[in-house]
């Protein structure tokens, strides 16, 4: 919320350009400038030749073409081309930290001040920062919507101001409040105009019985350090009452920033931000949608939700203030009509973002860079200067832009009326001679009216054809030949050109030769009507060094097969050839050598043409297939057969394994009986050595069990019985008349 000096408000409410040079056409050439000045708004790349003896006298040079054809074309140091550019008048350094009480000292935007000189459609770039410094100055004006609605509030903002102002020193020294208020417009249908209403609107109310009239802005406070002025003021407002439900907000704020009435969205924002104003709508949550809106048509506006009773107020402007100082968004002013601009962002992350004029994120004490690119689509029809500004929306500063346009020659200031070089007869300006009326040529030398029957036979090349070809203008009994987008023309009659010759597949002369006359002339290397035959005879040259494999000639790097039943594109392919099995005996030898894999590098080159079938036996008797066999190292037959297919390539049918006829060795027919018995042997050792041990592992386990399951001790024997036993025997016997019961060992 920077202030100087304005206050801040809380409310409670391309076509791409075109190449100078397309296929076939260069668009300086054909644009047909007669003058500088038509040459310099073509395109930015055109250059126009003032040298007076530029071109040949028998051909028409274009004085309009890129640089680097005039100067192929003879033309030094007088070419006019400027360029767009652009000088910085002032740039004072960016403040690091806001001071004074207005801040009209401190520097958030540098550079301040630039010219720029454009020529159309030629950019110039330049780039600008934006700091938001810290400490910087603050203005709060508090405007409060006064009307029924805002009963409960009112009490919750009585001693806002010493709050508020506790928070905001925090983030800045420097910090003033205002306040106002506002109901609606005091005229039916906005409120009660009946002349019952006039003194208290709520008469009738039940819920408020007792308000102030209706009215439509009060400025109260003007901005001051004083909070207890704030305060005070705020405790004396009293609520009023209106009829319909959108209060007058977007009059009040109008009126307090320009002190105008009725505006729309577009001249609110407009004077918002001549004003440097950062409008903050603190409403509540049903409403928040419709003030978001809103933000987009005016620049340096904030929304945040308001509490029902307003208890979060002073969260809310903090908040938002953060918001504001968050980020920086270029605004235009004054852009003129005929001017292009574009923005390139580098904000925090160093990243830059085409297309963008705004950084957010921002801490205090960052700094965006913008680059800001100018291009002008046409001249103005007299010459002129524009001014335009580029502000950082809800700053004081301002980067100021003067623009002047170049769209006149140097050449032009030193034009020469009735000269010399012009034979008296005409204007020499920029290397050419605008004739007088009634006289001709290059320089003015012939006179209009003359015997032109004459100059026109010395045009032709011979009698009955057309004046210079129909090519060219016969001026003063020369021809002057046109220029034309495919090349050029030339000769005493324009007959001949460097584009008119034999093309092959479109391309002139092949590529390999130059155009004269009408006839290609070949490079070294190649012959023919139109250059497309090579001399060159390493492209029909084997891998065995034989050229079309003795089979035919080499004709414009190409084989030309003479042998009856010889083809492919050395020559290498013929069925009928005595020879022909060798050619094939490399690709199976190979394919031997590498078990068969057609994807080893060597196999692929020399089985390229063949189509690999394997095979356990030959089938001799085939009439179609071509039979092949050869003696191995090993004194065995390898045999294949081949078939020539209309495609080029070769059906090869391949043995799996060479034949061999030898007998059997004794000796390894031993070893291999011996071995055989010998790993019987074994494994039979193993299966019964396997066996026996599973039976002593479950005669172990038995044995485990049975001893588990008995019922004595480890320490007992079963078979033992004591020395000593003892009986009882029960009886009864009578002494003396008594009976006894005992026990006799």
């Amino acid at each position: 919320m920077p202030r100087a000096p304005a206050p801040l408000y809380a409310c409670l409410l391309g076509l791409c350009a075109l190449l100078p040079r397309l296929a076939g056409l260069n668009i300086c050439t054909s644009g047909s400038a007669t003058s500088c000045e038509e040459c310099l708004l073509i395109h930015p790349k055109c250059a126009w030749c003032s040298k007076e003896d530029f071109g040949s006298p028998r051909s028409i040079t274009s004085r309009c073409d890129l640089r680097a054809n005039l100067v192929k074309n003879g033309c030094g140091g007088e070419i006019e081309s400027p360029a767009s550019s652009f000088h910085v008048l002032r740039s004072l350094p960016l403040s690091s930290k806001g001071s004074g009480s207005a801040g009209w000292d401190v520097i958030q935007m540098t550079p301040q001040e630039i010219a720029v000189n454009l020529r159309p459609g030629d950019k110039t770039t330049f780039q600008l920062q934006v700091r938001q410094v810290e400490d910087y100055p603050v203005d709060l004006y508090y405007l409060m919507d006064l009307s029924l609605s805002m009963k409960d509030d009112l009490d919750n903002i009585r001693s806002l101001g010493t709050k508020l102002a506790e928070e905001m020193r925090k983030l800045t020294s420097n910090f003033r409040l205002g306040f106002g208020s506002f109901v609606d417009k005091d005229i039916s249908p906005f409120s009660y105009t009946a002349p019952r209403y006039q003194t208290n609107p709520c008469i009738g109310y039940k819920l408020f019985p007792n308000c102030v009239p209706s009215f439509g802005f009060r400025h109260l406070l003007p901005l001051t350090d004083r909070v207890d002025s704030f305060n005070e003021e705020v405790r004396k407002q009293r609520v009023s009452r209106n009829r319909d439900a959108p209060e007058g907000g977007f009059d009040a704020v109008l009126q307090a920033a320009v002190c105008k009435d009725y505006p729309s969205l577009a001249l609110l924002g407009e004077k918002l931000a001549e004003n440097n104003i950062n409008l903050i709508f603190a409403v509540t949550k049903n409403h928040y949608m419709l003030y978001k809106n809103f933000t987009a048509l005016i620049p340096g506006t904030t929304v945040e939700i308001l509490d029902g009773d307003s208890k979060n107020i002073i969260q809310l402007i903090i908040n938002a203030y953060n918001s504001i100082r968050s980020k920086v968004e270029l605004s235009v002013w004054d852009q003129p009509e005929d001017l292009n601009l574009f923005f390139t962002a580098t904000c925090q992350d160093g990243v830059s973002y085409p297309g963008q004029r705004k950084c957010e994120g921002l801490k205090i004490g960052d700094t965006a860079s913008f680059e800001v690119s100018l291009e002008a689509r046409s001249c103005p029809s007299r010459h002129t200067e524009h001014v335009f500004a580029l502000r950082p929306v809800g700053f004081r500063d301002s980067l100021e832009v003067g623009v002047t346009y170049n769209c006149t020659c140097g050449c032009s200031v030193g034009l020469e009326p009735n000269s010399a070089r012009c034979n008296g007869s005409g204007t020499y300006v920029c290397g050419l001679c605008e004739c007088s009326p009634g006289y001709l040529g290059t320089r003015c030398e012939c006179q209009d009216g003359e015997n032109q029957s004459v100059y026109q036979n010395l045009c032709r090349e011979a009698e009955g054809k057309p004046l210079c070809s129909g090519r060219g203008d016969c001026s003063c009994n020369q021809c002057s030949c046109f220029e034309s987008e495919f090349g050029k023309i030339y000769g005493p009659f324009c007959e001949c050109d460097n584009f008119s010759c034999a093309r092959n597949k479109g391309v002139l002369c092949s590529g390999h030769g130059e155009c004269h006359c009408g006839e290609c002339k070949c490079h070294a290397g190649y012959i023919g009507d139109n250059c497309n035959c090579s001399t060159d005879i390493s492209t029909c040259r084997g891998r065995d060094g034989q050229i079309c494999s003795e089979r035919g000639h080499c004709l414009c790097g190409q084989c030309q097969c003479t042998e009856p039943g010889a083809f492919g594109e050395m020559c290498e392919k013929c069925p009928t050839c005595p020879d022909a099995c060798s050619t094939k005996r490399d690709c199976v030898e190979c394919l031997l050598l590498h078990s068969g894999k057609p994807d080893n590098q060597t196999c692929h080159s020399l089985c390229r043409d063949e189509v690999i079938t394997w095979v356990d036996t030959i089938v001799k008797d085939d009439q179609e297939a071509v039979l092949c066999f050869y003696k191995t190292a090993k004194d065995c037959v390898m045999m294949f057969t081949y078939v020539e297919l209309p495609s080029g390539k070769s059906n090869l049918t391949v043995l799996r394994e060479p034949e061999c006829g030898n007998t059997p060795n004794a000796m390894t027919i031993l070893l291999a009986v011996v071995g055989s018995i010998l790993l019987v042997g074994l494994a039979l050792l193993a299966i019964w050595k396997l066996l026996v041990t599973i039976h002593d592992r479950r005669e172990f386990a038995k044995f485990q069990s049975e001893r588990s399951r008995a019922r004595y001790e480890m320490a007992s024997n079963p078979l033992y019985r004591k020395p000593i036993s003892t009986h009882t025997v029960d009886f009864t016997f009578n002494k003396f008349n008594k009976s006894y019961n005992g026990t006799v060992d």
